[in-house]
This record gives structure tokens, sequence and C-alpha cells, in this order.
């Protein structure tokens, strides 16, 4: 019996609009009454989630920042911050490469260490209160995620070269069209999901988890029904227990709805 169900957000839960769909307010109350917890899980930061679940955020549970941030039951179970002497690094390796271009993030905002005019936003690249900046920023700072923008659209030669220099410290993920991001290693959105799993004492094959990207290849392998949307990467398909529809057809709704229906 599935307990708890986890979703990205971008190209899985989203619609091609990037919205939330009306529906799944609905169908996330109805799960709760039956007992079935609902997480968004995604890269995005833990606030600009908030945001868009605003009808619903005491109902449910976050992993946000690629597993950085836990929420569970309304409370912060767990935040993940970037050391700072792996930010240096990556920015020395990043450096390295003109058409890589590297913003860091911390709970509100993005810390850009090129001009704006050098990225481009995709969906969950939104770049919420970007501010440049010509130095790292100083230990005070709590990174919680980076990313990388790859300007001449090579993003698997450049997560390959990046995981030869700093794959003893990161795991590199491709992440839409043109980024990369760097993720802690032991921090993912499997790592985050185990933990709320653990708040409400479930085994993998009570939880269900949806995706799109290789972000979400960690929590797919984890949980005991990874379903990969028809629009997701072909390596995450691969591996995934199963592969549902597309996002713009609310195929994540629809498998909710599935769920809610079996408990009668």
């Amino acid at each position: 019996m599935i307990k708890l169900i986890a979703s990205d957000m971008d190209g899985t839960l989203l619609d091609e609009n990037s919205q939330v769909p009306p529906e799944t307010y609905d169908l996330i109350r109805a799960l709760r009454s039956k007992g079935v917890h609902f997480a968004a899980s995604s890269g995005r930061r833990l606030d600009k989630l908030c945001e868009f679940f605003a009808p619903v955020i005491d109902e449910m549970d976050f992993v946000a920042a690629n597993g950085a941030q836990v929420m569970a039951s309304g409370e912060l179970i767990d935040r993940e911050v970037f050391s700072h002497l792996a930010i240096r690094r990556l920015a020395k390796t990043v450096g390295m490469f003109e058409h890589l271009h590297l913003v860091l993030f911390d709970r509100t905002k993005s810390f850009l260490l090129d001009d704006e005019d050098k990225f481009v936003r995709e969906v969950d690249k939104d770049l919420p209160n970007a501010e440049r900046i010509w130095y790292l920023p100083t230990p005070d700072v709590n990174i919680l995620k980076a990313s990388i923008f790859c300007d001449d659209g090579h993003v698997m030669d450049y997560a390959y070269a990046l995981s030869r220099e700093l794959g003893d410290e990161f795991v590199f993920a491709p992440s839409g069209d043109a980024w990369v991001d760097p993720m802690q290693r032991g921090v993912s959105k499997a790592t985050g999901i185990e933990q709320v799993m653990n708040r409400y004492g479930l085994k993998p094959d009570e939880v269900m988890a949806f995706g799109d990207s290789m972000n979400d290849y960690e929590i797919i392998r984890f949980v005991g029904c990874g379903c990969a949307m028809a629009n997701a990467r072909p390596a995450l398909k691969a591996v995934a227990n199963r592969v549902v529809g597309c996002n713009r057809d609310h195929a994540v709704q629809a498998e909710m709805r599935k769920v809610l229906e079996s408990l009668g």
C-alpha cells in the first residue's frame, strides 16, 4: 500500500506553463485524509516550493534544493549546506571552462558569479533575487545549492569533465537543456525522502516517486515504485519501475487519483 507520494516539479508535476494544475491541491488533501502523505521533491528551494503550494502548505511535506532542505509535518528536519572550501574548489574548477557560469543559492538569494546576461533562465532556474557578485560569499553565508550554466550546449561533456575534476566531493547531474547541478555527495532527493519516511515510519515499498531529470535518479532507484515521466531522460526511464504519461497531460495527478481510488 502506498503511504507516501513524492513528486518532482518541473517537467513532472507542473504543467507546460510551469503551474500547479488546480486539481493537485484537492488530491493532496484527499490523499492526506486517507493517510497518504505527499511531498514535493525538487531542485527548487523551500521558499519557492512554499509559494507553489500555499493552499496546502500545512498538509504536505517538502524535499527542496535537491535534498538540502527537508520539511515534514511543518518542521524543518534537515538543512545541508556546502562547506566554504567546497565552494572555493567548485568556483575554481568552473573557472577553468570559458563556457561555464556558476550561480550559488542561499535561503533567499541567487549569487551570480558572472553578469546576468551570461545566464539563460529555465523553468527551475529562475534565479530569484539575483545578485551579481565578484567574490565568493563569506563563510557565514549558508549556501544550500549551486548550479552551472553551459552556454555552448555541451552539457554532458561538461558534466563528465566536472566529475573527473571534483567527483570526490560532488555528483554532477544534468538539469534542463543547459544546466548542471553539483550535488554534495551523500545529499540527494533520495536522502531527503528517506528522512521524511523515517519521520512517518515508512519503508521504501510504501513510497511512490515521480521524476523526469537526472537529479531524480537516486530517488527513482530508492523507492519501491519509481515512476519516470514519458518526457523524462532516457536513462531515467530505463531504470524506473514504470513510465507514466507526460506532465502536460497531468499524468502525476492521474496516478495520484488512482492511488486515491484504490483506497475506496
